[in-house]
């Protein structure tokens, strides 16, 4: 008999393109899977999901706002009316069951599959679990994680160590560094930077390499840039990248393949999600983890990878000045990027998506 599959969360690329894995898992493993996607309205899951072919309700929720207190007074009501609405969703559908991602939408759907008695599995991304995971994990029957030590937020017996779902075509690199140098007019004859803020730009990114274009140019180095549809229209127009031949500059990468073929060495915020395709890549890695998250998490799952000798980690506040200099010392210390490269690749967990779509298909049997 079919399984009808429930996933929740999204808000960002992060938790987004994990949930779809997962659920393109579900779909090799057991074709005839039924799969509903439960979002929250206004995020970036109500197009991205649809795209991807999937079916997704939205709930009307938001997440704490932190620089404005007086909009957090709605949070309450609008908590409550999206369990109720979770509630009638599972009603309606009758999962067998429920998947948690993180993001908005997750919390309401988890606690009404949870207190419905609907069997939960959370999918936590980040080596530091959140407030609602956390409340989460006590009734989730399993808890799939991707870093060491998860002991100290969730019970021992409910891990399970999968790492995360990456997207496959994301990175598959080989053979690719001739076609993806042809594509992206880039010199054979340059090492390469990528710069990746996300599909969204990271501001102190973008701020670091403007400070550095002349440095890139002096030591010959070529830089993939992408800085964000948020950023692009400003930065286009800028003086000091008129004439910049080795500067690359992109609002968004849609071959992050070729991206990742070309580099020598990848600078990048410091998210699940691409930490967990960085591991796959296996290029030398700086990570610039953005402070700008709930409970600083980028900063510890960077750290996690620097424990390891996997990645160089420069702090939010010093990549100004220090990230493109940092860079341009890295390229010149050819057996410090050999081990960087080996040691993140040693961390790569390359079927992540199918490990956890074969658990969830196992708690819905139970």
């Amino acid at each position: 008999m079919a399984k009808r599959v429930i996933i929740s969360g999204g808000g960002t690329g992060g938790h987004i393109f994990p949930a779809v894995a997962i659920a393109n898992a579900l779909q090799r493993v057991a074709p005839d899977t039924e799969i509903l996607f439960v979002g929250a309205n206004g995020r970036m899951e109500m197009d991205k999901v649809p795209a991807a072919g999937y079916k997704i309700i939205g709930l009307d929720i938001q997440g704490i706002n932190r620089n404005s207190l007086w909009k957090n007074l709605l949070l309450p009501f609008k908590l409550m009316q999206s369990i109720s609405r979770a509630r009638q969703i599972i009603r309606d559908f009758k999962p067998d069951v429920a998947v948690g991602v993180g993001g908005y939408a997750s919390g309401p759907l988890l606690m009404a599959a949870g207190n419905m008695g609907i069997p939960t599995l959370i999918q936590e991304q980040n080596s530091y679990a959140g407030i609602t995971n956390k409340r989460l994990g006590k009734k989730a029957k399993r808890i799939c994680v991707a870093f060491e030590g998860m002991e100290a937020f969730f019970p021992a017996e409910k891990i399970m160590f999968t790492g995360n779902p990456i997207r496959q075509e994301s990175v598959d690199i080989r053979g690719k560094d001739f076609e993806a140098k042809e594509l992206l007019s880039l010199s054979s004859q340059k090492k390469t930077l990528l710069v990746t803020g996300g599909s969204l730009g990271a501001r102190t990114l973008n701020k670091s390499i403007l400070a550095g274009i002349e440095s890139l140019r002096e030591a010959n180095v070529q830089v993939i840039w992408q800085c964000g549809s948020y950023y692009y229209d400003n930065l286009k127009n800028y003086e000091a990248l008129a004439g910049a031949d080795h500067i690359k500059l992109t609002a968004f990468l849609h071959r992050m393949d070729l991206a990742y073929a070309a580099a020598d060495i990848i600078i990048a915020r410091a998210g699940a999600g691409t930490i967990a395709e960085l591991c796959a890549v296996g290029k030398p890695v700086i990570l610039v983890p953005s402070p700008n998250v709930a409970e600083d998490h980028q900063t510890k799952n960077a750290q996690a990878l620097e424990e390891k000798g996997a990645a160089i980690v420069v702090k939010d506040n010093d990549a100004s000045d220090q990230l493109v200099t940092t860079a341009l010392q890295l390229l010149q210390q050819k057996e410090k990027m050999k081990q960087l490269s080996q040691h993140i690749h040693q961390l790569a967990i390359l079927n992540a998506d199918e490990v956890i779509a074969r658990e969830v298909l196992k708690l819905a049997d139970k």
